[in-house]
Formats: C-alpha cells, structure tokens, sequence
C-alpha cells in the first residue's frame, strides 16, 4: 500500500503543530521565559518535523517493499540460496 506524499505532508504538518505546541510548553516551564521558548519551540520542532518527514517517506517504502518479501517465506530464501557442493 503507497501513502500519498499529500497524506505525508498533511500528517507532518499536524505533527509540527503538536510538537511545536509541547515544546513550547516545556520550555516555558523549565525556563518561564517566553523569548526563550519561543526560541526552544522554533528551532527543534523545525528539525524535528524534517526529520519526521523523512523517516515517514523511507517507512512507507519499506512497508511497500515488505509484503513482497514477507510472503516469500524461508522455503522460498532457502530456494533462492547456491546450491553447497558435497564434499
């Protein structure tokens, strides 16, 4: 099954409002400055959300690669194999 890039972009898009709202607060709590969580709440979410992204693009390819594979089974790797020479 394929998941759209449109579908991964919207989930990142909710995941950097809600990771932007938890950083945001636990700065705030830890430092009650609000220059600084702003700061906080800005920059790590920003690189957290690229990376999220990524990881959701390259898990997708591996969920749609993996039934194939999967379905092979050990009879069909053990198939795959070269054949070991009798000594």
């Amino acid at each position: 099954m394929r998941v759209p890039f449109s579908q991964s972009l919207a989930k990142t898009g909710t995941f950097a409002v809600l990771h932007f709202g938890v950083a945001f607060s636990i700065a705030y709590l830890l430092t009650g400055s609000l220059a600084i969580a702003s700061a906080i709440a800005l920059i790590e979410p920003a690189a957290n959300t690229v990376a999220y992204l990524l990881h959701e693009r390259a898990w997708a390819r591996f969920t749609s690669a993996a039934p194939n594979q999967l379905r092979a089974g050990p009879a069909a790797t053990a198939q795959l194999a070269p054949a070991q020479p009798s000594a």
